[in-house]
């Protein structure tokens, strides 16, 4: 099996419903779950992600849309971002607002986001969860919040490289990360932030942080 695309294309071809799974960096592979995230949001993401969010939010790797379309049918100022020019398509076709940005790339509205979202584990993001929330850190209110979800009580913290496996075809790798439930403390006090709540609901785990003022 050969490489045959970048990481962009091969979430555009995904987000279109071609069979994809993620590998990881030992080679085990689990499967992208492009028919969840498709789907209308379950009572978990109301839980965690929707029912706190009364203010403006931005759902940071929103993929096809699923949360910030909701925020947007209940009057919630909301905006997702995507790498994925397919997801960012879809999420506009559900009715929501999106673009198609990197979160480090420059961001319409930094400093006045009251929420932050990183849902479906996108605090791996890159690979650096320091770099991503501090970047996070820039785009809030002062008194804003960052809700992330984060793997299970034991699993630390993990830098891997990754890869999409698409109908038989590898990408190219990319960086990601895994942060427990035991290791979101530190990496936020890494980023200047600090974990004020943790939630769990249906087996997922989000923690909610807020900067550390002076």
């Amino acid at each position: 099996m050969t490489i045959a695309f970048d990481a962009v294309s091969a979430y555009d071809e995904a987000f279109s419903g071609k069979l994809t799974h993620v590998i990881d960096h030992i080679g085990r592979s689990q499967p992208f779950e492009v028919d969840q995230w498709s789907a209308a949001p379950d009572w978990v993401d109301c839980g965690l992600f929707i029912d706190p969010c009364d203010a403006a939010t931005i759902d940071v790797g929103c993929g096809p849309g699923r949360i910030v379309a909701e925020l947007a049918a209940r009057k919630v100022p909301a905006m997702g971002i995507d790498v994925s020019a397919e997801a960012v398509r879809q999420t506009r076709i559900r009715g929501a607002l999106a673009l198609h940005r990197d979160v480090f790339a420059a961001i319409p509205g930094e400093g006045r986001w009251k929420y932050a979202l990183l849902a479906d584990g996108n605090l791996g993001i890159g690979g650096d969860p320091v770099r991503l929330l501090t970047r996070l850190r820039d785009l809030l209110t002062t008194d804003g919040q960052v809700i992330a979800e984060v793997a299970e009580h034991g699993a630390g913290f993990v830098r891997e490289h990754r890869q999409l496996r698409v109908e038989g075809r590898l990408s190219a790798s990319f960086e990601w990360a895994v942060v427990g439930l035991d290791a979101i403390e530190g990496i936020a006090a890494l980023a200047g932030m600090r974990v004020v709540d943790t939630q769990t609901l249906g087996g997922r785990h989000t923690a909610t942080m807020v900067r550390i003022h002076p």
